[in-house]
């Protein structure tokens, strides 16, 4: 979808361009994008069909044969369509064709040399750098409250402490990994479990959380700690300041090929660290980018007593081998 909208945002763009660089007036600048528009749109959803729908196969050749090939299909369109054209609305013939040619192949060009300069700037070296950057800012500063709390178990309830030092071992396991990868969305809801866990031996009954995932795609991926850095917000934010007990809610689902991990918790304006979201957030929104390009979002919304975060991501499983 990222790929689709940054080429429909250029082309009419550059149209936009070339109908003002031709006219004298706004008038005839309008005039003359509408005729444009006539060729350019048509053309431009038919290149975007044939090329998605060929994309396995340009993802076969190399890249001077994938340049030749999409180079080559978009001049077999202009010439189509510039016919059709020429009959619904008499338009010149061979000098119109031509120039049609010539901006096509400007258009194309300034497409490829673009989408060049994106792929090396996202190359592998670097989105994999960028991620373990990103991921090295995760350090949970709950792990810390965790000894305390498993400190206070050893003697009153080994077994209990136990059971918490095997999850923490988990949790730095996850910490430390090569978190570069997608994972399955059932590995981040167990982790997550873990971690809630650990809080709980520390809060006691104030922390209440509600899983609702009965819908939720097992086989689904995602990014990896994306759901944990969140509850972690919401222990600290909405359960800690407060004395009564709260309950934080995780809802996940798929629908329309989407998945949806929807979080609320307690919220109170008068809060002293709400601003500490802030971070996670614009991280984990960064880290979907690079995954999922325009396809993921992550919105919140703020009301008088709850905090909510909801995040969507294309539908991904592992492919079958």
């Amino acid at each position: 979808m990222g790929v689709s909208l940054r080429i429909l945002v250029i082309v009419n763009g550059m149209s936009l361009v070339a109908a003002a660089v031709k006219a004298e007036t706004l008038k005839a600048a309008w005039q003359e994008l509408m005729a444009l528009s006539v060729l350019v749109q048509p053309l431009l959803l038919l290149s975007l069909l044939l090329l998605c729908a060929g994309r396995r196969l340009f993802a076969r050749m190399s890249y001077s044969g994938g340049i030749a090939a999409v180079v080559g299909l978009e001049l077999v369109l202009v010439t189509l369509v510039h016919g059709l054209v020429r009959d619904l609305m008499a338009a010149d013939g061979a000098f119109q064709l031509q120039r049609n040619w010539l901006f096509t192949l400007l258009v194309t060009a300034a497409l490829l040399g673009y989408f060049n300069l994106r792929s090396r700037a996202l190359s592998p070296a670097l989105s994999e750098a960028r991620l373990q950057a990103l991921q090295a800012r995760i350090r949970p500063h709950f792990l810390f409250n965790s000894i305390n709390a498993v400190l206070s178990l050893i003697r009153s309830d080994p077994r209990r402490a136990e059971t918490a030092l095997e999850d923490m071992a988990d949790l730095f396991r996850v910490l430390m990994a090569d978190n570069r990868q997608l994972v399955r969305l059932e590995q981040e809801v167990a982790l997550c479990r873990q971690y809630l866990g650990l809080e709980q031996l520390r809060l006691g009954d104030r922390l209440r959380v509600a899983w609702r995932i009965d819908k939720m795609p097992h086989d689904a991926l995602i990014p990896p700690l994306v759901l944990q850095p969140l509850l972690e917000n919401a222990v600290y934010h909405g359960i800690e300041p407060a004395v009564e007990p709260g309950e934080i809610s995780v809802d996940i689902y798929s629908s329309r090929n989407q998945v949806h991990l929807l979080l609320r918790n307690p919220y109170r304006s008068e809060g002293r660290h709400h601003g500490g979201n802030k971070m996670a957030l614009s991280n984990i929104r960064e880290r979907l980018a690079l995954h999922f390009d325009a396809e993921a979002s992550l919105t919140t919304k703020v009301s008088d007593n709850s905090y909510q975060v909801h995040i969507v991501i294309p539908y991904t499983r592992v492919e079958a081998k």
